[in-house]
């Protein structure tokens, strides 16, 4: 059936989980639903766009997204296998985790027990049905996997002269980028350049930059097959550990851990 049509039975029975294994490559457009969402991102990678952000998802990592949120998501990669579980939300108040949106890696416990629920694929599993337990047992573990979200997105913005800034940034990463020379391109002051940066977007021009370079890396490691030492150069870095140890600030794994697990 797919996620897009499957949205409206999704909100047909509240207290259960439905169960959706897809493999696909699209852009699911902004909605919202009445149950929480977790999703494993097997191969590939995906993006969810809310709260004016933009946040990737890598192979291997799993999101949660809280009930009523609105978001919109993409699957970026044709091989990419989306599996998504929509609970209940009738005991979300019980744990913060349930209440805001999070990327985290997967242990492989996790990963079993998501695989597992495709015996279920398309359907609504409720108090009635005898496996119901597992699944309760599944979204019950959650909040004791991980304690940080990954960092990985942008903020997005409307103002008009910063969206020219972020293209150039986008266009320019695997050059060098300082604050001085970006704001002299752009005739402003640093001084004025960084409060625009901070009021708009709510992250300094550093840190923006460093994740620019972190998600297009992602992109590249699970797009290409290009090695990762030139990856490292093509996003800005001077020395491979220096792209390691930044990349893995904000991922919690290595380059190569992303590209063999990508390929699992």
């Amino acid at each position: 059936m797919g996620i897009i049509a499957s949205l409206p039975e999704i909100e047909k029975r509240p207290d259960t989980v439905f169960v959706m294994h897809e493999k696909s490559e699209k852009l699911i457009p902004f909605h919202t639903h009445s149950k929480g969402q977790l999703g494993y991102v097997e191969g590939g990678l995906a993006y969810i766009t809310a709260q004016d952000k933009t946040f990737v998802v890598p192979a291997r990592h799993y999101f949660w997204i809280p009930m009523g949120m609105v978001h919109e998501l993409k699957v970026g990669v044709s091989a990419t296998v989306l599996r998504t579980l929509y609970f209940y939300a009738s005991d979300d108040s019980r744990n913060e985790f349930y209440g805001k949106l999070g990327i985290y890696p997967a242990s492989e416990v996790l990963i079993q027990m998501i695989k597992y629920t495709e015996l279920w694929d398309e359907r609504h599993m409720g108090k009635e049905d005898e496996n119901f337990e597992f699944l309760v047992a599944l979204k019950n573990l959650l909040p004791t996997l991980n304690q940080r979200s990954l960092p990985i997105a942008l903020p997005n913005t409307n103002h008009e002269v910063l969206q020219k800034v972020l293209i150039y940034l986008n266009e320019n990463v695997g050059n060098r980028l300082v604050i001085a020379n970006v704001s002299k391109h752009f005739a402003m002051s640093e001084r004025s350049f960084t409060r625009l940066f901070q009021s708009q977007l709510g992250i300094s021009f550093l840190q923006y930059v460093k994740t620019v370079r972190i998600i297009m890396a992602i992109e590249l490691l699970v797009k290409t097959h290009k090695p990762i030492s030139e990856i490292a150069y093509e996003v800005g870095y001077v020395t491979v550990g220096a792209f390691s140890d930044s990349f893995y600030d904000f991922t919690m794994s290595r380059p190569s851990d992303l590209r063999k697990n990508d390929r699992l």
